[in-house]
């Protein structure tokens, strides 16, 4: 997704992380969210970042759990207050990163899994350089145009923004330290599974 603004601020960074912060990213559709909640159910230690933000819950979304649902006005506010890791303004809504959960999950030796947009995960990496940058990407841009159609969410015209935006995206996949392809969702949850227990077993 393209943001049309990004800031960042950060409570702490002068620590050094004793947890490590893994980055997903995907265009929409590609299955991030599935394969999150995989790697979640596999490892339950593993601390999920929940994104605040703006916009309205979709339907099945809950509070708390897929977002932190505010108003405008809150949001503003923490950005006023240094509340965000990294914040981002994306198709007329607010999308923030708590600065607070992520300092106190990594300093207390936690690690943490963090769902982002590319612009977002650039911004998370300038204050934790050392985190594992994921890429999920979609076997075709025709595949992720049908998993968008029967999702049944979203009218022709947010699809082809969102194809849109999936094209540039994807240009951006080589800023991301892994590629996992997900074709096969089984295939793409063991490759996942495989890559964090290799990083988990080299602390």
């Amino acid at each position: 997704m393209d943001c049309d603004n990004c800031n960042l601020n950060s409570t702490d960074t002068s620590h050094e992380s004793k947890g490590r912060l893994y980055i997903f990213s995907a265009p929409s559709g590609a299955g991030k969210t599935t394969l999150c909640r995989y790697v979640l159910s596999h490892f339950p230690d593993i601390l999920y970042s929940i994104s605040y933000t703006t916009r309205a819950p979709r339907p099945g979304e809950t509070d708390g759990t897929d977002y932190f649902f505010i108003t405008p006005d809150a949001f503003v506010h923490q950005i006023e207050h240094g509340g965000w890791a990294e914040w981002a303004l994306v198709h007329g809504n607010y999308y923030g990163t708590s600065a607070l959960f992520i300092d106190q999950g990594l300093n207390s030796g936690k690690d943490i899994l963090l769902e982002i947009d590319v612009q977002g995960m650039l911004s998370i990496l300038k204050l934790y350089p050392d985190s594992i940058t994921i890429f999920i990407m979609p076997p075709s841009l025709e595949a992720l145009r049908d998993r968008l159609e029967l999702r049944g969410t979203d009218s022709r015209e947010v699809i082809n923004t969102r194809m849109t935006n999936a094209r540039k995206e994807i240009a951006q996949a080589h800023r991301y330290r892994h590629v996992i392809v997900n074709e096969c969702l089984e295939t793409a949850r063991q490759d996942l599974i495989s890559l964090i227990k290799t990083y988990r077993s080299n602390r």
